[in-house]
């Protein structure tokens, strides 16, 4: 074990708390632990060119300096910055780290610390189409919703949640469920019924009733009746989306070849799109089965 020491607060750099979520209850029991208790456990520390960075302990540092605490004891392990990143999700193994969290970790990884997505699959026990899930959850979610999660706005699931929404909605549904104190399971709904609405106008127009208060919580009382679809209204309205996608896509592909795109970029997609193609196959086989009038061979 590393020898402890004795560190200055101020000299500390917090660069991989942004792939954290700090909950401001969390950090308000850390601070009155801190009050009542003094230090418990040494926070843990690594080295970055120059800079002591805290690997474990956020909370504890977050507290010390809001109390005014110019020192804290810490212990500094010799690694690297994506081993840093690694050990974070090994010191956190037994509460478990968000799906957000996790996608930070993997971006980070991916992108700061050029790791291939099979070599973070490796390092982190998971299956590469795992990875790439993550990954795309980080790269598909607006920064300011990040950022909503960072300060305690939104909840990581929530966030998550928001995610399927196309990019330019998602700023507005963040505020929705800010605004409206939307529970996860009340966020999901709200992206359903988002996403059921196709035309863009009106689907921005809708987020617009839900931000003023249009269509408020359900009053008190058994819920209003509703039509419940049908199995083949829901069939309709797949076919209808896979159809729009398909077009889409399609278009953005001949329009925009893979090789004018960024190398990361155009992994990725690749990446995506050779692992689409069992799945579109697997489609056609159960089309064609389903649309084979009797008696055909």
């Amino acid at each position: 074990m590393s020898e402890q020491r004795v560190i200055e607060v101020s000299t500390l750099g917090e660069q991989l708390s942004l792939l954290r979520v700090c909950d401001a209850s969390q950090l308000a029991t850390m601070r009155g632990s801190l009050e009542r208790h003094g230090q418990l456990a040494a926070i843990t520390l690594f080295v970055q060119g120059e800079q002591l960075e805290v690997l474990d302990g956020f909370k504890r540092v977050r507290a010390a300096r809001a109390l005014g605490w110019r020192e804290l004891v810490a212990r500094i392990e010799e690694v690297r910055a994506a081993e840093a990143k690694l050990r974070i999700r090994e010191l956190h193994s037994g509460s478990g780290l968000t799906e957000l969290e996790e996608a930070w970790l993997v971006r980070s990884l991916y992108r700061e610390d050029k790791m291939s997505m099979p070599q973070i699959g490796m390092a982190l026990g998971r299956h590469k189409s795992w990875v790439f899930r993550r990954l795309m959850l980080a790269e598909a979610l607006d920064p300011i919703v990040q950022a909503d999660v960072r300060l305690g706005l939104i909840a990581p699931r929530a966030a998550v949640a928001v995610s399927r929404l196309p990019r330019g909605n998602q700023q507005a549904a963040s505020a929705v469920v800010v605004r409206r104190g939307l529970t996860v399971r009340q966020t999901d709904l709200l992206v359903e019924e988002l996403l059921s609405e196709r035309d863009p106008c009106a689907r921005e127009a809708l987020i617009a009733r839900r931000l003023e208060g249009g269509a408020p919580d359900r009053p008190p009382g058994p819920p209003p009746s509703r039509a419940v679809r049908s199995e083949g209204e829901w069939m309709s309205a797949d076919v209808l989306r896979i159809g729009e996608l398909a077009g889409r896509l399609s278009a953005r592909l001949l329009a925009t070849p893979l090789t004018v795109l960024t190398p990361a970029s155009a992994e990725l997609l690749r990446d995506a799109l050779v692992r689409l193609l069992p799945v579109l196959s697997a489609l056609q086989a159960v089309i064609a089965g389903a649309t084979r009038t009797e008696g055909a061979a």
